[in-house]
This record gives C-alpha cells, sequence and structure tokens, in this order.
C-alpha cells in the first residue's frame, strides 16, 4: 500500500501539483505557526517537514516509491537520507515523536536536529538574591519567523533558487598559486546574501521584507532559585532566535554575584570578619550580625575562653541554603580580629593590676654584664637605608675602591 501521510499532512491528493502543494503548505503554516497557536508547535513541525520532502521532486520520488522507510534508510539511486536531515533540522531524532505515527518505524534518527546558536544573556544579583530566592524579568529582543510569509520570505511562487551559486550561498574558487597548486576558496554569495534563495523585490513579503524573521521583543521570568551560585546557568530551552528549517537554539541565563558589603561565600558556607576589642577578646564577647533574610543574629561568646587573633569560631547552620534541597542550610564562619590597645592606655597601678591577673612569661634571669636598651616603633621604609648605614663599619679594605673611585672622578 503506498504511503500518503505526507499528503495527509499537507491535506492535498497524492497527485497535487507543486503550485497546489505549496498553496496548501502555506495556509497551514499560518494556520499552526507557533506565534498565532503556540500549542501547535509539533504539528507545524510535521508540516513543515513533509513540505520540505513533497517540495523537493527527487525527495519526494523517493518518497512515493519507498515511502517514508525509504526516506529513512537513503531509498535508492544514490540518494542519502542524511541529504534531507542536514537540510531540515540536521537529522530525524526528536523532530516530532520521531514521525512515529507515520508508519515504516518512524524516522529513527541518526543525528542531531540542526540548531540555532544560543543566546547567553548576564544577569547580576546579590548573595540576598541566592539566599531568598528571586524571580527577575528579563526583556528578550529575538527574532521570529514571520506569521504573514511563515517563514517564507514572499508571495506563492516569488521565492527561487539563485543561479549564481546554486542555492548553496557560498561560491567556490580556485585560485592558481603554483603550476599544478590552487587554492580553494569559498566566499558569500553577493546576489542572495548568502542565503541561496532570490525574491522578486516586489513579491516581497511586506512585513519581514522578504527577511523571513522579524524582530520581536518578549519578558522571560527568571526564577533564581535559593542556593543557587555565582555563573550558574539557567536555561530557556527554543528560545532562541529563529531560523527556517532551524531549531531555535536557547536562552542561556548566566548569573553573576555582586560583592557583598559582609559576608563571603564558601560553597554552601558564609565568611566574614569581625574586628573585637582585647577586652571582648579575653573577657568574652557579644554582638549582633544583621543576616541575609534580614534576621538580627545575637553572637555570643563566653567569659574564660579566649579569642586569639585569626581565631574561626563557627555558627552551625546559618550558611547559605542547599541548592534544590534549601531547609539543609551550610554553616556561618566568623574570622577574629583582635584589636590591641593604643600606648599608655592606662596608668602604672593599672598595669600593675592587669600583670598580676594574667599570665607571664618565665622569670628572666639578668647577667651581670648585661646591656640594657629599648625597643623603638619599626618602619619598614627605613628597612634599606638601615642596611646601608651598616655598611659604614666596613673594613677599610672594602672602603678604599670606593675612596680610589671618586678620587679618579675629580681628575
Amino acid at each position: 500500500m503506498a504511503d500518503n501521510k505526507l499528503y495527509e499532512v499537507l491535506r492535498v491528493s497524492r497527485n497535487a501539483g507543486d503550485a497546489e502543494i505549496k498553496k496548501s503548505y502555506r495556509k497551514l503554516a499560518k494556520e499552526f505557526h507557533p506565534d498565532k497557536n503556540p500549542e501547535a508547535g509539533d504539528k507545524f513541525k510535521e508540516i513543515s517537514f513533509a513540505y520540505e520532502v513533497l517540495s523537493d521532486p527527487k525527495k519526494r520520488q523517493i518518497y512515493d516509491k519507498h515511502g517514508l522507510k525509504g526516506v529513512q534508510e537513503g531509498g535508492s539511486d544514490g540518494f542519502h537520507a542524511d541529504d534531507i536531515f542536514s537540510q531540515l533540522f540536521g537529522g530525524g531524532g526528536g523532530l516530532f515523536g520521531g514521525l512515529g505515527g507515520f508508519g515504516g518505524g518512524g524516522l529513527g534518527g541518526r543525528r542531531r536536529p540542526r540548531r540555532g546558536e544560543d543566546t547567553v544573556h548576564p544577569l547580576k544579583v546579590t548573595l540576598e538574591d541566592m539566599y531568598n530566592g528571586k524571580t527577575a524579568k528579563l526583556q528578550l529582543s529575538k527574532n521570529v519567523l514571520c506569521a504573514t510569509c511563515a517563514g517564507v520570505g514572499g508571495a506563492e511562487g516569488a521565492v527561487s533558487t539563485c543561479k549564481h551559486c546554486r542555492g548553496y550561498g557560498y561560491k567556490v574558487t580556485y585560485k592558481q598559486l603554483a603550476p599544478g597548486m590552487t587554492q580553494q576558496l569559498q566566499e558569500r554569495c553577493a546576489q542572495c546574501q548568502a542565503t541561496g534563495e532570490i525574491i522578486n523585490e516586489k513579491d516581497r513579503c511586506i512585513t519581514c521584507e522578504g527577511k523571513k524573521t522579524v524582530n520581536q521583543t518578549k519578558i522571560l521570568e527568571v526564577h533564581v532559585d535559593k542556593g543557587m551560585r555565582d555563573s550558574q546557568k539557567i536555561l530557556f530551552r527554543g528560545e532562541g532566535d529563529q531560523v527556517p528549517d532551524v531549531q531555535p537554539g536557547d536562552v542561556v541565563i548566566v548569573l553573576q554575584q555582586k560583592p557583598h558589603a559582609t559576608f563571603e561565600r564558601s560553597g554552601n558556607d558564609l565568611v566574614m570578619t569581625k574586628s573585637i576589642g582585647l577586652a571582648d577578646a579575653l573577657c568574652g564577647a557579644s554582638f549582633v550580625v544583621r543576616h541575609l533574610d534580614g534576621r538580627n543574629l545575637l553572637i555570643k561568646h563566653p567569659r574564660g575562653h579566649v579569642i586569639r587573633p585569626g581565631d574561626v569560631k563557627g555558627v552551625v547552620g546559618e550558611g547559605m541554603p542547599h541548592y534544590r534541597n534549601p531547609f539543609e542550610k551550610g554553616n556561618l564562619y566568623i574570622n577574629f580580629e583582635v584589636t590591641f590597645p593604643s600606648n599608655h592606655f592606662a596608668s602604672e597601678k593599672v598595669f600593675a593590676e592587669l600583670r598580676s591577673k594574667l599570665e607571664s612569661g618565665p622569670t628572666t634571669v639578668v647577667p651581670p654584664d648585661a646591656e640594657e636598651v629599648d625597643l623603638q616603633e619599626f618602619d619598614p621604609s627605613h628597612r634599606d637605608a638601615a642596611g646601608r648605614s651598616g655598611e659604614a663599619y666596613a673594613s677599610d679594605e672594602d672602603e678604599m675602591p670606593q675612596h680610589s673611585g671618586v678620587q679618579c672622578a675629580h681628575q
């Protein structure tokens, strides 16, 4: 029994001529175009596929003779199915349910559909956004297939194959570099602007002016889930630019975290630095931290537990929520810096009391010949100068070449 599935998709008879097939395709494409009928995306792909096969004499001949199975297997006369797949969607897999309903075991799909490039947009977010979650609206400008001409570009019969490049969009020329040596060059066809098609200006679509696509503005709602991270990607499948006979690419949103004044993120943990005085470090500390969700955390460090410079303490369960498991959270780590008092901050009496309360080092044994010196403030910028001043104590032998050199300079 003859396979009539593609004719049924276009609602034409098996004996329909090219003009009738094209007319039916244009009517159905407008009816089921995704812009007018968003739920009919698969139906629109079926119509496009059927038209691509039946509008080409060679492909139609193979289909009439061998059916869809013949298209899948390449038919005869040296024709291979990859020729169709590469021109349409890059392969049979995933076009519209594998075309299994058309019989013959479907197209099977040995190659992936040819798809357009992805569109990447950065989205700046705060650490609060990734802690609490957020929905942002992104205005996207993209190309979509013209609904007026169904992505054809012109009126019925107005589109023809470019004769200069034979529909390839590029012309191949050869340049002789030397005897017996040539170079192959490929350049865009200037006649068709690398489209492979020619449309008479008077027959071009008034909406897209023969470009087959029009610009459209769309608002995307980007959901930033709790626990997402810097550079994480959010995909919108098939929302990229539309091109005839090409599966649209994706819109890829890349999160870019802004620096935070208090916290730094380390995986699912949060890290902050807290500066405290010496009294708090020795006698216990208490301070408030405003968290990313607006809560005020009262952090207490008990007396008797000394905080040393560089100590790191942790608060369990107050870090970032885990992605897709927001009830689990990391930890909050606090890196302590201890600020010491200025010079002469107390009287001699207070110093004596402090020394009696604090631990002191081992008793210093002073040798009888010890020479008493005082500590001075150290200035790193004077370090080289101090090193050079030490050279004044060099031996006379070391100084002689320098002294001799100065005399020569005056002669």
